[in-house]
């Protein structure tokens, strides 16, 4: 088993802070088998590890969106990041985990590493990836800044 935890990867939030990723790029949720090793330290979408195209999954992964909010909370406005849950009709295959990537950025950068915990076979039925709901306390990601006098 290689997956070791889910992670927000260190280039996700290095460029997001720089404003080099948008709601309005491609994003694509990519399928790992347990063969998998990506840790917060993958930098970019890798087929190593992914699934084969075959029982109802297409290699690259499919199609999310993101959306950006904020949220008031008692130390001030948060900003959360989420994605739409991600289906797979008719699902036949076996995996582990899941990478978050930006088709659209150069280089296709890593931003969330999933870990399962187990394995997932679902037998021609369909396959979700259900990500949190999108409030401060339970968002996929979420960043605050917190400005205090010297």
């Amino acid at each position: 088993m290689a997956f070791t935890g889910s992670y927000v990867c260190t280039t996700f939030a290095t460029k997001l802070l720089a404003a080099q990723i948008n709601s309005t790029d491609t994003f694509r949720l990519a399928l790992y088998d347990s063969t998998a090793t990506l840790t917060d330290a993958t930098t970019a979408y890798t087929a190593t590890g992914e699934l084969a195209t075959a029982g109802g999954y297409t290699a690259g992964g499919a199609t999310t969106t993101m959306t950006i909010s904020t949220a008031s909370t008692s130390n001030g406005t948060v900003v959360i990041v989420d994605f739409s849950d991600v289906n797979w009709v008719a699902a036949t295959f076996t995996c582990r985990g899941a990478m978050l990537y930006d088709d659209t950025a150069a280089g296709n950068p890593a931003m969330l590493i999933m870990d399962f915990g187990t394995n997932k076979s679902p037998v021609a039925a369909t396959f979700t990836v259900t990500f949190p709901a999108a409030t401060a306390n339970a968002g996929m990601c979420v960043f605050q800044s917190v400005l205090t006098n010297p």
